[in-house]
C-alpha cells in the first residue's frame, strides 16, 4: 500500500465513527468498521438508539493524534496496517488495525486495542521502515504459537483450564476464577460456552517485534446462559433488554465477542507463554427464555 493511504483511512474512520455515535446509526459505523470491532459497535449503537431514538447530537467527538503508522510490505490481498494513536479519551495508546480485502474495497478498522504507554512494543522494521507482518497460517513462523491457533487454544483454555499456552492474568486465570463464583449461587446458576472465531472477517493479524516475537490481534466468541432458581426472575439491564429476543422469564443467554491483543514470544524464548495486553469484549446478542 502507499504510505499516504494510511492517514486518509484514519481520518475517514474518525469522521464516520463520530457521525455514527451522533446519529446512533450502526449502518454508518459499518462503512468504516468490520470484524469484531464492527460487531461490538453495532450492538452498542443499537442499544443506545433504543433509549435515544433521536440520536446523541452532543456526543463528544473522538479525536486521535500523535499517530505512528505500522505498515507492513505485503503482496496480494488482504492487506492490513496498524495505527498507533493518542486519543482525547485517556492517557493510553489506542491501536487500530485496519484491513482491506481488495483494491475495490475501502480500508476498515477491524480491531481496537487500548494499551498503556509501557505496553506498546518495539515493532520490528526493515531497512526501508516497513513493519514486518506475521504469517497467520501455514508453517510455524518461529513463534511459540501460530496466530491462527490462538483463538481455538484460548477457547479451549477457558472451557477446561488446561494447557500451558497462556500466562496467568486478568484475561486468563482471573477470568476463570471469576466465572467459578457464578457457576452456582442461591439465586442462579451459569453455563459458559467459548468457541474460536471462524471466517475471514475475524482473521488474526500480527506484527513482528524487535525481540523476535510478535503482537497478534485475534477474535474469540463466548456465550453465557444464566438460569434463575425457583422464585427468581431475570432482571437484565436496559442495554441487554434492547438487544434481547424472546422474553426473559427464567433464563437469559448472552452472546459476546472479544477482540484481544497478545504478546507472542519467539519459539526459543526463555518464557514461551502468551501474554494478554488488552481484551475488549461486548455483548452482541441476548435471548430470553
Amino acid at each position: 500500500m502507499d504510505k499516504a493511504e494510511a492517514p486518509k483511512a484514519l481520518e475517514r474512520f474518525t469522521d464516520t465513527y463520530n457521525k455514527a455515535y451522533r446519529e446512533l446509526d450502526p449502518a454508518v459505523a459499518s462503512q468504516v468498521e468490520t470484524g469484531p470491532l464492527e460487531a461490538i459497535t453495532t450492538a452498542d449503537l443499537k442499544a443506545q438508539h433504543a433509549s435515544s431514538p433521536d440520536g446523541n447530537p452532543t456526543y463528544p467527538s473522538l479525536e486521535l493524534s500523535d499517530v505512528t503508522y505500522r505498515i507492513p510490505k505485503q503482496v496480494g490481498w488482504p492487506k492490513f496496517f496498524v495505527a498507533d494513536t493518542d486519543s482525547n479519551r485517556d492517557d493510553n495508546r489506542w491501536l487500530f488495525v485496519f484491513t482491506r480485502g481488495g483494491a475495490d474495497e475501502p480500508w476498515k478498522a477491524a480491531y481496537l486495542s487500548i494499551l498503556s504507554q509501557d505496553e506498546v512494543p518495539d515493532f520490528a522494521t526493515d531497512g526501508d521502515g516497513w513493519a514486518k507482518p506475521v504469517r497467520a497460517a501455514g508453517p510455524a513462523p518461529k513463534l511459540a504459537v501460530r496466530p491462527d491457533r490462538l483463538s481455538a487454544k484460548y477457547a479451549d483454555y477457558l472451557m477446561t483450564g488446561k494447557g500451558s499456552v497462556f500466562a496467568d492474568g486478568q484475561s486468563t486465570s482471573a477470568l476463570r476464577d471469576t466465572r467459578k463464583k457464578y457457576l452456582r449461587t442461591p439465586k442462579f446458576w451459569t453455563e459458559y460456552i467459548d468457541s474460536p472465531a471462524q471466517g475471514a472477517q475475524d482473521a488474526p493479524v500480527g506484527l513482528r517485534t524487535s525481540d523476535g516475537g510478535a503482537i497478534v490481534f485475534f477474535t474469540s466468541h463466548h456465550r453465557q446462559k444464566q438460569t434463575m432458581a425457583k422464585g427468581f426472575r431475570p432482571n437484565p439491564d436496559p442495554q441487554i433488554k434492547a438487544l434481547m429476543t424472546g422474553e426473559a422469564k427464567r433464563a437469559v443467554t448472552l452472546t459476546r465477542i472479544a477482540e484481544s491483543a497478545v504478546r507472542v514470544p519467539a519459539k526459543d524464548a526463555a518464557d514461551p507463554k502468551v501474554v494478554f495486553l488488552n481484551r475488549l469484549e461486548g455483548v452482541t446478542a441476548a435471548r430470553g427464555d
